[in-house]
């Protein structure tokens, strides 16, 4: 068995070879064999082969094919490189991945396999300022579940500067997976400009007294593009923040979060008959706490419990997390056409940051959403400004809202279906009770209208709503069976600011996709 490294010495590459009896080989890399292309510049690449060699000696344009089915060697780093024109890591099946389609992991024989045995060191790393990378079609772990590595592909760096940031990264129809019993803190960690994360499966990605996310940035400035995934990760499945940026003033900036699956397997809570065994630690399904002009559209959140959190789906909470990043904010964000469900929380909104300082969120709109199965509040809000909740139907446990903290201006609240909440309070204001009093303190000069409000009593809300006694009242098309469409007999039709019908637009709404 031996080990190889690309090393720099007097100014040239070099390859250093240990061997299994303490023999070290250095071999000049300019005098390795020429690559060798083929008629369509293809470089074909054996597991025999030094694969980290190849990519160093690769020119922008270059295609590098791995054998699908084989397991190469890692850990690789992605050197930097002059020109703009993309080099695409690739299975030589990757034809056979359709584009646009996310893969799931039965497709296995079409992968080519990338493993590491280095433990700390990601399988996929870069260094300084590298860019233009497409990686297509790689099955990316380690060797076996006792190799700790934090991230399985690691752009960027912690304590970058402005001039290294990393960019112009695409992983396309990967998978990207821990092991069952291993602790993983990231899939990808997304440092950089330019990066998009599509098609692809994380899965496996958990931890025991730490935090880990499928997909995790806080240090470069974007764009992110994060689309069509199924992703897990038991601390938050998506995260942006969590850390201070070592790049002055960097907030994270047009992010694309569409089209994915944010799942927890129900194998990771301890309360559920299909419990693994291992207590991984548990938070959120998707949580802001640095960002600006972000789209979250047209994802399913599903399950998420109280473990080391109380159990929120949704976070966008300002954080300026380690006393460091004072410009901190959350500004310019939309969530809408999502289905979340099976969750013990729905939203925590928290403007800003305490004890340490931060700038005020604003501008937040939720729109066209479906939330079932909240067990108990679906909305917790201190401190953000200028977020609109319109057109969506929202059941839940507990409260509507819990509004506490300084108030939040230029809160619209329209042509939403919701409840009451069984054990719940309706919209109830930190220490001033139920309704008009809460929406008095904590909204003050909101605007609360044509809304459908099961449960509720009109005596303690604002006028232009509707407090029908019970579901019955409504007439959805199926309530009792999870169909929430309004009946052609509902009174309730064509009642909306628009005329359409309140709550959400079922039509577009995702659908559920084959992990």
């Amino acid at each position: 068995m031996s080990r190889t490294f690309t090393i720099e010495w007097f100014g040239k590459r070099h390859r250093l070879v240990l061997m299994c009896l303490g023999l070290v080989l250095i071999v000049c890399a300019s005098c390795e064999p020429e690559i060798t292309r083929g008629e369509s510049g293809v470089i074909k690449v054996s597991p025999s082969q030094n694969l980290q060699s190849i990519i160093d000696r690769a020119r922008p344009g270059d295609v590098i094919e791995l054998e699908a089915g084989k397991v190469y060697e890692g850990p690789l780093t992605l050197p930097k490189k002059d020109g703009n024109t993309f080099i695409t890591i690739r299975s030589s099946r990757a034809a056979e991945l359709p584009e646009g389609v996310r893969v799931t992991p039965a497709q296995s024989a079409l992968f080519a396999k990338l493993q590491s045995s280095e433990g700390g060191e990601p399988v996929i790393k870069t260094v300084a300022g590298a860019h233009h990378y497409r990686i297509i079609g790689l099955d990316i772990s380690t060797a076996t579940p006792k190799t700790v590595v934090y991230d399985l592909v690691r752009i960027g760096d912690p304590k970058q500067t402005a001039a290294d940031v990393p960019h112009d990264f695409v992983i396309d129809r990967s998978y990207i997976h821990g092991h069952p019993t291993q602790d993983v803190q990231r899939g990808v960690a997304t440092n950089g400009a330019e990066i998009t994360v599509s098609n692809s499966h994380i899965s496996e990605i958990h931890g025991r007294g730490f935090e880990a996310q499928a997909i995790c940035g806080w240090n470069g400035p974007g764009p992110f593009r994060i689309v069509n995934n199924y992703l897990e990760g038991a601390g938050e499945n998506i995260m942006f923040g969590g850390a201070d940026p070592s790049i002055p003033n960097l907030i994270p900036t047009n992010i694309e979060i569409r089209g994915n699956h944010l799942f927890k397997p129900l194998s990771w809570k301890k309360s559920d008959s299909s419990y693994g065994g291992i207590h991984w630690g548990v938070k959120n399904l998707l949580e802001i706490k640095m960002g600006r002009n972000v789209i979250i559209d047209g994802n399913i959140l599903e399950n998420c419990w109280g473990d080391a959190q109380i159990g929120y789906a949704v976070l966008f909470t300002v954080r300026n997390q380690n006393g460091k990043a004072p410009w901190a904010t959350i500004e310019n964000l939309s969530f809408t056409n999502n289905i979340v469900k099976n969750s013990e929380q729905g939203f925590q909104l928290l403007g800003k940051d305490y004890p340490n300082r931060s700038e005020q969120a604003t501008g937040l709109t939720i729109s066209n959403n479906l939330f079932i199965d909240i067990a108990n509040r679906f909305l917790t809000m201190s401190g953000y400004n200028n977020v609109t909740l319109t057109h969506n139907t929202h059941f839940q446990g507990g409260n509507i809202m819990s509004l506490y903290g300084d108030p939040s201006m230029g809160f619209v609240y329209t042509d939403n279906i919701t409840n009451r909440g069984e054990k719940g309070y309706g919209l109830f204001g930190d220490g001033v009770g139920e309704g008009n009093p809460a929406l008095a303190r904590y909204v003050p000069g909101a605007t609360i209208r044509n809304n459908v409000i099961i449960g509720a009593s009109a005596n303690n809300y604002p006028r232009q709503n509707a407090y029908p006694a019970s579901a019955a009242e409504v007439k959805f098309v199926d309530f009792q069976n999870g169909n929430f469409r309004l009946s052609p007999q509902s009174r309730f039709k064509n009642t909306a600011s628009d005329k359409t019908d309140p709550g959400c637009h079922f039509d577009r709404l995702p659908q559920q996709k084959k992990n």
